[in-house]
């Protein structure tokens, strides 16, 4: 087994700058969304109205870039595979380091991962293809709308893991215990209810194949925040790149609900 601060050395170091998926499984993952404290309340308002795809896990002081609820040592600024940095609301860099671009106004958020469920999923005997291929999860943009809060909008985002009809329900059963990371299922079966026309062509991540016999099951997704800053245009905000989360000290099964 991993240890999380051990994989955050390795992220620190530059030694990884891919996706986090299977590491440190037994650790909480968290994407990040980091914005001026001029905007943070209203996203704020944006996640508590949309507490599915939002789950907050933690929000920093400005300009405090250590998060000690999450882990003693975590540095914000280098503790990512990789970032992504927008301007305007038009993405303009991937850097693994946000040192030069750290201010005393920014407020980080931590939003829970579906990367956190997937212990308790193959715990329970359930297999996943992502995984066991070393790929990121497969993400769409769906057609239905998240509730908007000052400028922040969008759609909502899911991850989409392929599984047979048994196997499914046993999953609805078991991430149901985890509403900090997303919980249940949002959608099960024909991903054109939902907007998606193409499942090999995600919009992040890496596409899976979904065979014959299974039905796609879709999750609400914390990329979510990224489609609403792209309608809110903030002036500068940073997020994580789809996949590379942050890794925390917090075990998932703190997070069960029962």
């Amino acid at each position: 087994m991993q240890h999380a601060a051990h994989v955050r050395g390795l992220i620190r170091q530059g030694r990884w700058a891919s996706h986090t998926s299977g590491l440190a499984s037994d650790h909480v993952q968290g994407n990040v969304v980091i914005l001026p404290s001029a905007d943070a309340s209203d996203f704020l308002r944006y996640c508590q109205r949309n507490p599915k795809p939002c789950p907050v896990l933690a929000v920093s002081e400005p300009g405090q870039a250590s998060l000690p609820t999450l882990g003693a040592d975590i540095d914000i600024c280098t503790d990512l595979p990789r970032y992504r940095v927008w301007r305007d609301g038009e993405l303009v860099d991937q850097p693994t380091d946000i040192s030069s671009l750290w201010r005393k106004d920014l407020v980080t958020f931590v939003i829970g991962c579906s990367f956190s469920f997937e212990q308790a999923l193959m715990e329970a005997g359930l297999k996943l293809r992502h995984v066991e291929q070393g790929k990121n999860v497969a993400m769409f943009r769906t057609n239905i709308a998240t509730e908007a809060a000052g400028p922040f909008r969008g759609p909502l985002v899911v991850s989409m893991r392929p599984m047979k009809a048994a196997a499914a329900i046993r999953a609805v059963q078991v991430t149901s215990r985890f509403p900090n990371v997303h919980g249940a299922p949002v959608h099960i079966g024909d991903p054109s209810l939902i907007g998606i026309t193409d499942l090999s062509r995600p919009d992040y991540g890496d596409a899976v194949e979904v065979m014959p016999d299974e039905l796609p099951v879709f999750w609400a997704c914390g990329v979510t925040p990224q489609a609403a800053i792209q309608q809110a245009r903030p002036g500068l905000c940073i997020t994580h790149a789809p996949g590379a989360m942050l890794i925390t000290d917090l075990l998932n099964n703190q997070l069960a609900s029962f």
